[in-house]
């Protein structure tokens, strides 16, 4: 295997983030855990969801999990591919729509 910076193995440590917190780590599992419980959005919903977050934030694992989670959940590789392409539409015109306050700052200072 491949060394990368990121051990895809690590991604089975995530619960051992309660070891040095445990009182704060048991209070985000419990937060997480209530996050994904059916709601408003069903469960395959929120994980297509994630799968897309999980690109703009840029988490190797959280994409590993939610890659495997929304393809259990019967979601097709087209469906995963579009999520992500909302999540680049959405980072990219971020970054863009923040132009405004360059060309503020441009306009302020050429007066």
């Amino acid at each position: 295997m491949k060394k990368t910076y990121y051990n895809p193995e690590d991604l089975k440590k995530f619960e051992d983030i309660t070891d040095f917190q445990e009182e704060l780590g048991e209070k985000f599992f419990e937060y997480y855990g209530a996050v994904f419980e059916e709601g408003a959005l069903t469960a395959r919903e929120k994980s297509l969801i994630a799968l897309a977050v999980a690109h703009a934030v840029q988490c190797p694992y959280c994409i590993d999990a939610y890659t495997t989670d929304t393809l259990e959940k019967g979601v097709t590789e087209e469906q995963m591919m579009e999520a992500v392409h909302v999540a680049g539409a959405i980072r990219g015109g971020a970054s863009l729509v923040h132009s405004t306050q360059m060309m503020n700052q441009v306009n302020k200072l050429s007066m």
